[in-house]
């Protein structure tokens, strides 16, 4: 009788499992090989995919358009990981354990609750020809009003970065907080007794016990400078001349507007090879770490 109540029991949860795996495999599993599929196909959306092997992969490679949407798509991830992560660890210690320290995160979070491209619409309109920037330093006598913000590569590029990063600083510095809450209080007070303070209590004791919030704030971020696409699209459309497309950007373009499936597929399958690449490898250094620190602790 309980064996055969287990396999009933056993028999309903796999019922209730089948529906989800399904809405998985149909959902994930299967556009991702169909995509990988496509890479390996000369495709126009009409009549027959037609085999051609890896002559995307050679045409992707040898295409200067996409050469220097690798080149944009590094400038994005380096910016994202020094811009708004450093300044998000920047806001979150300055405010930590002052009181009111929640309004002083506050205009930093605002917009992070705006949408890319609502915050590409905003920035275009101070950085566009004319726009609210150059007004600006025209009535103030200042240089720059020379400068085309939007136009000239890599400029347009590294002041996207700025746009995002305005808008991500918040976040982070949220999440930072949330690490520096967790941190123990007796390794600070015993640091405090020895006579640390300030940059050395930092960079000694507070940094190190920070390392779990640091390894998620940067790790999203690699992820979201690799797959970045609303702001480059509401800002610049990837021009002048595709000089500031990124790879996500130039998957959109060679799959949705160029229609040829198989080029854009082939750049998918490379971004999400990077992507899950360097999100592996980055994991893998950090649990490294964890685990010498751990082992140099015993």
């Amino acid at each position: 009788m309980k064996r055969s109540g287990a396999t009933s029991y056993q028999g309903q949860a796999r019922g209730f499992l089948l529906p989800s795996l399904a809405l998985v495999l149909l959902v994930f599993y299967l556009p991702v090989l169909y995509t990988f599929y496509l890479s390996f196909t000369k495709y126009n959306g009409l009549g027959t995919p037609q085999l051609v092997g890896l002559h995307n992969f050679a045409e992707m490679f040898s295409d200067t358009a996409f050469l220097g949407a690798l080149k944009n798509t590094t400038i994005w991830v380096v910016g994202t990981l020094v811009l708004p992560v450093g300044l998000g660890l920047f806001v979150a210690v300055l405010a930590y354990g002052f009181r009111g320290s929640g309004w002083l995160r506050l205009p930093f979070l605002v917009p992070y609750a705006l949408s890319g491209v609502a915050v590409g619409v905003i920035w275009s309109f101070m950085l566009g020809s004319g726009g609210a920037l150059t007004q600006a330093l025209q009535f103030l006598n200042l240089p720059g009003t020379e400068l085309r913000w939007l136009q000239d590569s890599p400029l347009n590029t590294i002041v996207m970065v700025i746009a995002a990063a305005w808008q991500g600083v918040g976040v982070n510095a949220l999440l930072f907080t949330v690490g520096l809450q967790s941190i123990p209080k007796e390794p600070l007070e015993a640091a405090r007794i020895d006579g640390a303070t300030g940059l050395r209590l930092f960079r000694h004791i507070t940094w190190p016990l920070l390392r779990p919030s640091t390894t998620v704030v940067v790790g999203l971020s690699i992820v979201n400078g690799l797959k970045t696409f609303d702001i480059v699209q509401a800002m610049t459309q990837g021009g002048p001349a595709r000089s500031s497309e990124t790879l996500a950007l130039t998957m959109y373009r060679d799959t949705f507007v160029n229609s040829d499936y198989g080029l854009g597929s082939a750049v998918a399958i490379f971004l999400s090879i990077v992507t899950v690449g360097a999100s592996i490898i980055y994991l893998r250094r950090q649990l490294s770490l964890s685990s010498n620190s751990l082992g140099g602790g015993k």
